[in-house]
C-alpha cells in the first residue's frame, strides 16, 4: 500500500429509511470497526462505539461529513448522504511498515516482517516532486545521490551511501537490465510514469543478485496490467522549455490484461547562465515505449512479460555546436545518440518453481570532441527459482545465468597487436537461503552463492541477517554480507572520454571484494491525532583490491589501479516521517558518512583520503498539506548537500571542497472533479547554481600554438602560466537555475 495517505470513502446504502442515521466507521484494509473515531456533520459530532457505530440522529441525510481517527487518514465528503447507514472506510496510516516489498529476500511481504530493512518509493514521491525520470526524482531521497559526472554531456550514475554509481545495481521487476552502459548512458530514459514503486537495500546484496551489488540496489517494480480499460496522461512544460509526456492504457483482451506506456522528454533550448560559451544542459530529445502483458492461466500460476524501446540523442558543448561540427575541432560538443531494447518475462512452472529471464541491447554513437566512441553491448539473465515453506523455514534457491558481452572502438576492447578483442562475461551459479521464523520476535536469514565468473573465477557470497521484534512497530534488524565486482572500465567511468584526459592503466586489475555489517531500527509511534514512523541505520564497508581512478598526479591523465590499502565507507542515516489527522504531512532524513581510501604511500605508511564527491553529510526535508475540501495539495521537497571533496587540477583556483547548498521545490496540485489534476512548481527556489563547472572553456581543444600554447607545446606564460587544460569534471549540483514546472494529469 502507500506510504502516504489517500482518503477512501466508500458509501453503501443498506437500509430503508427509518427516521435516524447512523454512520459505522470501518478499517479499509481489515473491514474491522473502528471504535472512538470523531464524526463531523456540519456543526454536529459524535463519537463511534465499540461496533464502530455513531448514531447522529440526523434526518434520513447527512451532509459535509467528515471522519477522524487516530491511526487513519481522515476522510471527508461534501456530498449529501441518505440512508439509515452509512459505511465509511479510513485508510490506516500504518502503512509504511505495512508495504509490500519482494528486493530483501524475493518474497512479497510487508516491510515490518521483512529481515532485510528495505526503504520504498511509490507514485506519490515522484508525482508531489515533477521530474521527467527516475535520476532526477531521487535528487530528495536520503542517502542517495544523482551524480553527474560531465558538465557537458551531463551524464551520470547513482551513488549509494557515497559509494560510486558502478558499486549501486539497477534492478527492473527484479531483473539486472540497467547495467554498464545502460547505467551511466541509458538510466535518464527510465520514465517515472511506468513505475509503481521502488525499493532501495542499502548495503551488499550480492547472495541474491551477484556483482554490482555492492552499495546496494535500487529495484524499479513497474506498474501491473489491470483489469478493464483505462488511460492516463501527464503532460508538462517548464521555462527551460522542456517538454515531458506521459500517456498509459490498460485494455483487457480476453485472458490476457497489458499496459502500454509512452514517454517524450524534449530540450532543445541551449542555456549558458554563466557564461563560459558552453551548455548549461545537453539538448535532449527522448523517446521510450513500454508494453507489459499478463496472461490468466485456468491454474492461476503467474505467466507475464514485458519489451521497452529507448532512443535519445544529445548534446552538449560550445552553443553555436551543430551536428555538422562533430568530430572536428572547429567547435567542442559531445553528442550521444543512444537506441536501447529491453524485454523480460516470468512463467511459474508450479506453485513452487519460478522461471525469470531477461535481454539487454544497448548501442551508443557518440563523439567527445574529437574522439569518437562507439559502443554495443549485450546483456543476457535467465534464473530458474525454487521457493517453499516447511515448517518455520521459508527455503529460497535459484540458478542464475547470466552473460555480458561489450565491444568498442577504445582500448578497452584491443589486444596488445591492436586487434578487436570484445569483452565477455559469463557468469553461472547457485544460491540458496533460508528465512526461520525462530520465535514470534524473532527471524535469522542465512544464505550463500557459490558461482563461476569468467573473469574471476570461483566466488563465494555468504549473508546473515537477524531480525528481532521489539515490540509492536518497533524492530531490530542487524545485516551482514559479503559483495564482489569486476570492472568494465571504460562503461564505468566515462570521463575516461572526455576533457583530454588519457587513460592509463597501472597494472593488471584484480576484482574488489568488500564486507558489509548494517544495524537498523525501524519503529512507528501514535501520538496524539498523529503517527510517527523513524528508521535508523548504521553501516560500516571494508573494501580490498579497490580500483581507484586517480585525477591528481597528472591533469592530463586518468590512472587506474588497485588500491595499495584499502577503502571504508561507514556512517549513520535517519529518516522520520510525521503523519497528521489535520491533513500535515513532513519528513526529514539526515546522512552522516566518512567515505576514504586509505594507500600506502613511498615509506610504506598508510594515508587517507576521502573519496570523491562523497558529501560528509547530507539531508533531505518534505513537508505536504492536503486540503481536502478544496481537493487541493501543497507540497515541499528538498535535499541540503554538504562539502564534498572535488577532482582538481595543480594551480587549481577552485575550492577543493564543494560549499554547502540546498536544493528546494515548492510544488501546487489542484484536483478537479474526477479525472484532472492541475500542478504547478518552482524548482531550486534559492536559485543556487554552481561556480566554474568547466576548467579552460575558452579553449577546449587545449590547441598547441594557440593563444594559450607556445609552438613547442609548452604554456604560454603570458596567457596560460598554469598550464591549464579543458576540464568538465569539477561537478557537485546540477546546472539548472530557479524554473518554473506547470502541467495537468488526466486519467479516464
Amino acid at each position: 500500500m502507500s506510504k502516504n495517505w489517500i482518503y477512501k470513502v466508500a458509501l453503501l446504502l443498506a437500509f430503508p429509511a427509518s427516521g435516524q442515521q447512523a454512520v459505522q466507521v470501518r478499517d479499509a484494509a481489515t473491514g474491522l470497526p473502528i471504535a472512538g473515531a470523531l464524526v463531523k456533520a456540519g456543526a454536529q459530532q459524535w463519537i463511534t462505539g465499540e461496533d464502530g457505530l455513531a448514531l447522529t440522529r440526523a434526518s434520513h441525510l447527512l451532509a459535509d461529513l467528515s471522519v477522524r481517527s487516530m491511526g487513519y487518514a481522515s476522510a471527508h465528503s461534501e456530498k449529501t448522504m441518505r440512508g439509515d447507514t452509512v459505511f465509511i472506510a479510513l485508510q490506516p496510516l500504518t502503512q509504511q511498515l505495512d508495504e509490500v516489498v519482494v528486493s530483501g529476500n524475493l518474497r512479497p511481504m510487508t516491510r515490518l516482517q521483512s529481515p532485510i530493512p528495505v526503504e520504498v518509493y511509490n507514485q506519490s514521491f515522484f508525482t508531489r516532486n515533477v521530474t521527467p525520470n527516475v535520476f532526477e526524482a531521487l535528487t530528495v531521497a536520503n542517502g542517495i545521490q544523482p551524480q553527474l559526472n560531465c558538465n557537458v554531456c551531463n551524464t551520470g550514475d547513482i551513488h549509494i551511501n557515497g559509494l560510486e554509481g558502478p558499486y549501486t545495481m539497477i534492478l527492473i521487476d527484479g531483473m539486472p537490465l540497467v547495467s554498464s552502459l545502460g547505467t551511466v548512458y541509458g538510466l535518464m530514459g527510465i520514465p517515472n510514469a511506468m513505475i509503481k514503486r521502488m525499493e532501495v537495500v542499502k548495503g551488499p546484496a550480492s547472495t541474491l543478485y551477484g556483482s554490482e551489488a555492492v552499495a546496494g540496489l535500487i529495484n524499479i517494480i513497474t506498474k501491473e496490467p489491470t483489469a478493464g480499460n483505462a488511460y492516463a496522461v501527464d503532460i508538462s512544460h517548464s521555462t527551460y522549455n522542456e517538454i515531458n509526456a506521459d500517456i498509459g492504457a490498460n485494455w483487457q483482451l480476453r485472458k490476457a490484461n497489458t499496459l502500454l506506456g509512452a514517454n517524450a522528454f524534449y530540450y532543445n533550448t541551449p542555456h549558458d547562465k554563466n557564461a563560459d560559451g558552453f551548455t548549461d544542459l545537453t539538448q535532449q530529445k527522448r523517446i521510450s515505449l513500454f508494453n507489459k502483458w499478463s496472461f490468466a492461466r485456468s491454474n492461476g500460476l503467474e505467466a507475464g512479460f514485458s519489451i521497452r524501446l529507448f532512443t535519445e540523442d544529445r548534446w552538449g558543448g560550445q552553443t553555436a555546436w551543430q551536428k555538422k561540427w562533430a568530430g572536428t575541432d572547429s567547435l567542442y560538443g559531445e553528442t550521444i545518440q543512444t537506441k536501447r531494447a529491453e524485454w523480460l518475462g516470468r512463467y511459474s512452472l508450479s506453485k513452487h518453481v519460478l522461471f525469470e529471464g531477461s535481454y539487454a541491447l544497448h548501442d551508443q554513437r557518440s563523439w567527445y570532441g574529437v574522439t569518437p566512441y562507439n559502443a554495443t553491448q549485450h546483456t543476457a539473465f535467465a534464473q530458474m527459482r525454487w521457493q517453499r515453506q516447511l515448517a518455520d523455514h521459508v527455503l529460497t534457491a535459484g540458478i542464475p545465468f547470466r552473460f555480458m558481452r561489450y565491444d568498442d572502438n577504445s582500448i578497452a576492447t584491443q589486444k596488445p597487436d591492436g586487434t578487436n578483442a570484445p569483452d565477455k562475461q559469463l557468469i553461472a551459479g547457485v544460491f540458496l537461503q533460508d528465512e526461520w521464523q525462530m520465535t514470534p520476535q524473532l527471524t535469522l536469514l542465512t544464505g550463500l552463492r557459490a558461482e563461476h565468473h569468467s573473469v574471476q573465477g570461483a566466488i563465494l557470497s555468504p549473508r546473515l541477517a537477524l531480525k528481532y521484534a521489539v515490540a509492536s512497530n518497533h524492530t531490530l534488524r542487524l545485516s551482514a554480507g559479503n559483495g564482489f565486482r569486476v570492472v568494465n572500465l571504460f562503461t564505468e567511468d566515462h570521463a575516461a572520454l572526455t576533457g583530454a584526459r588519457e587513460v592509463v592503466i597501472a597494472e593488471a586489475l584484480r576484482p574488489e571484494r568488500s564486507w558489509n555489517i548494517n544495524l537498523n531500527y525501524a519503529a512507528a509511534w501514535y501520538p496524539a491525532n498523529a503517527v510517527l514512523h523513524t528508521d535508523f541505520s548504521v553501516f560500516y564497508t571494508r573494501f580490498s583490491n579497490k580500483i581507484v581512478p586517480d585525477y591528481d598526479t597528472d591533469p592530463n591523465t586518468i590512472i587506474y589501479a588497485n588500491l595499495d590499502g584499502y577503502g571504508i565507507s561507514q556512517g549513520i542515516t535517519f529518516n522520520t516521517d510525521l503523519i497528521m489527522l489535520s491533513g500535515l504531512k513532513a519528513g526529514m532524513g539526515i546522512t552522516l558518512m566518512d567515505v576514504r581510501n586509505y594507500e600506502r604511500d613511498d615509506a610504506g605508511i598508510l594515508v587517507a583520503e576521502r573519496q570523491l564527491q562523497a558529501p560528509v553529510w547530507s539531508g533531505t526535508f518534505s513537508a505536504g498539506y492536503q486540503i481536502a475540501r478544496w481537493k487541493t495539495t501543497i507540497d515541499i521537497t528538498g535535499k541540503t548537500n554538504g562539502p564534498m571533496r572535488l577532482p582538481l587540477v595543480p594551480n587549481d583556483f577552485r575550492p577543493a571542497y564543494s560549499p554547502v547548498y540546498t536544493l528546494a521545490n515548492l510544488q501546487l496540485t489542484q484536483v478537479l472533479g474526477d479525472k484532472v489534476s492541475l500542478y504547478v512548481a518552482i524548482k531550486n527556489i534559492f536559485n543556487f547554481f554552481p561556480a566554474h563547472p568547466l576548467l579552460h572553456p575558452d579553449d577546449p581543444f587545449d590547441k598547441r600554438g594557440g593563444k594559450y600554447w607556445l609552438t613547442d607545446g609548452s604554456p604560454n606564460m603570458n596567457t596560460n602560466p598554469n598550464a591549464w587544460t579543458f576540464d568538465p569534471s569539477y561537478n557537485y549540483a546540477p546546472l539548472q537555475k530557479r524554473r518554473l514546472v506547470w502541467g495537468v494529469r488526466l486519467s479516464f
